[in-house]
């Protein structure tokens, strides 16, 4: 007897408390008329044409060896599609898959695959190919995320159009990560050019990447499923702040998809040429401590770090006030969220005894932070707030990603950095791995999140909530809040949602008033 793919969704998904909010009064795939001024020469203002501002540009294109959002941020659901992916609700919705059945034990899933669908070079996408693309994940992908693929024993091509999935034990986790970049399907003839040119089954083709200034997508004409309203779809990269905000003020580009000085909202609010979306994220804003390396190997010293950051100051500060307080490493959009943020509150006093009963009164810690306007911004809070307990803080800025990625994440040569970890769902990933660049090593959490894969729905969110909790008391990081999700765009762009939860820059939703 099997379960259904509406029944699964509700057993692994329920309880999930997403709020995200489709703003669209046109739909995606809607006749694109009217819009900005500039004609239909294809610029920001063209009808036919959208522009979206970002500032973190990818160091390569190839997200099975480069690990950072900023790949996936434009190339998922947009270029390569998933088996499934979740809605605007958070809920698990075919894509690739029509449909999907799952047998009794919960090890073997069987999909329906779309039958028309094609990748932009006009190969066709079949069974084969996902077995090849989750093959791979577990055998030639080398970024950390691919440890999500290691329960599947078996994929195999029932037909050109039906797939088998059989997993070593049953999984929570393992459907809702085919919702993200490793559950990808990948032509295997194009795997030689994925780099510099991504070919997938998506709605738009990859066209070109002016490095250090943008990538553009193009419609795919032959698109198998609702085509896009947008014909050409810019993706524009600035390093700095003001610079993205002129861009929308002078007719540049159309979105600002990530504002990075929030106090800067005031000069879009009130004016009728654009709209300004608040929400949340998946994103925490972490300060991470390299758990094997002294004297953060101490307990005491985190702890003593925790305390003597006062998060509110930090995040009125250095991000306007934007933002949500959490103390943990879990958003309030997961079933397993609780609030942790009176784990570790404000006290100078405490940060200084634990400082002194540790042997180090006076530490020095490096932090190396991305170049990043959150982090720029945030670390000289972090700087000043911590030296004042008598910590003396060496603060390195990084060129984000490439040189962050390697001396922080690949070589593990810091004591502590701020990053925002924006991927779904990531605390198994962050916490649960001694080999991450946090090297936080706790046998208890592991087995808690060993068991919360394969326990009922219930015991995965008791599971997840006590391991979020000795990842909090036992000082793996400090929280620092949980980025919002801050959009201006001009008043006649329509479908940007209001929180965002997936790791891809969704265009399929896109439409102009």
């Amino acid at each position: 007897m099997s379960r259904s793919r509406s029944t699964t969704a509700r057993a692994l998904l329920a309880g999930t408390a997403t709020l995200a909010v489709l703003l669209s009064a046109c739909s995606a795939g809607s006749t694109a008329s009217g819009g900005a001024s500039g004609g239909s020469g294809g610029g920001a203002g063209s009808s036919a044409a959208i522009t979206i501002g970002l500032v973190a540009e990818p160091a390569s294109l190839d997200f099975t060896t480069t690990d950072g959002a900023a790949i996936p941020q434009v190339l998922l659901t947009n270029v390569y599609e998933t088996l499934v992916k979740q809605d605007q609700d958070g809920k698990i919705v075919g894509s690739l898959a029509k449909d999907w059945k799952v047998s009794d034990d919960r090890r073997t899933y069987t999909f329906d695959l779309q039958p028309d669908a094609t990748y932009t070079n006009g190969d066709p996408f079949t069974a084969a190919d996902a077995v090849a693309s989750i093959t791979a994940v577990k055998s030639t992908w080398t970024v950390s995320l691919k440890a999500a693929m290691d329960v599947v024993s078996e994929a195999k091509a029932v037909s050109d159009h039906q797939l088998q999935v059989t997993l070593s034990k049953p999984s929570n986790d393992w459907l809702f990560r085919m919702t993200t970049r490793i559950g990808a399907m990948l032509d295997p003839k194009a795997l030689s050019t994925i780099a510099t040119q991504p070919v997938g089954t998506g709605p738009y083709a990859f066209a070109q990447w002016n490095r250090g200034d943008s990538i553009v997508l193009k419609a795919n004409p032959s698109y198998w499923g609702t085509k896009p309203t947008y014909q050409t779809v810019t993706f524009k990269y600035f390093k700095d702040p003001t610079a993205l905000n002129n861009a929308l003020l002078s007719g540049t580009i159309n979105v600002i998809g990530t504002v990075q000085a929030p106090e800067s909202l005031a000069q879009f609010e009130g004016n009728s040429k654009y709209q300004v979306i608040e929400g949340t994220t998946n994103g925490e804003v972490v300060l991470s401590f390299n758990n094997k390396k002294a004297p953060l190997t101490d307990q005491r010293v985190r702890e003593a770090v925790r305390y003597a950051i006062d998060h509110k100051a930090l995040m009125d500060t250095c991000w306007a006030g934007k933002g949500t307080l959490i103390g943990s490493m879990v958003p309030p959009t997961d079933p397993w969220y609780e609030d942790r943020t009176g784990d570790f509150p404000f006290d100078q006093a405490k940060a200084k005894q634990l400082l002194a009963a540790s042997g180090n009164a006076t530490p020095t810690l490096r932090l190396r932070i991305p170049n990043l306007p959150y982090a720029v911004s945030c670390g000289q809070v972090v700087k000043s707030q911590l030296q004042q307990v008598g910590i003396t803080v060496q603060l390195d800025q990084l060129e984000f990603p490439a040189a962050w990625l390697q001396t922080v994440f690949k070589d593990h040569d810091y004591d502590m950095s701020i990053v925002a970890h924006v991927e779904p769902r990531d605390l198994p990933a962050v916490f649960g791995n001694p080999d991450y660049y946090t090297q936080y090593d706790n046998t208890e959490v592991q087995a808690d999140i060993a068991a919360a894969d394969q326990g009922t729905e219930q015991e995965q969110v008791a599971d997840l909530k006590k391991a979020a909790a000795t990842i909090s008391t036992t000082a793996a990081a400090d929280f620092l809040f949980l980025l919002p999700n801050l959009v201006v765009a001009d008043k006649d762009v329509t479908g940007l949602p209001k929180n965002a939860i997936t790791e891809s820059f969704d265009l399929t939703t896109l439409g102009r008033s």
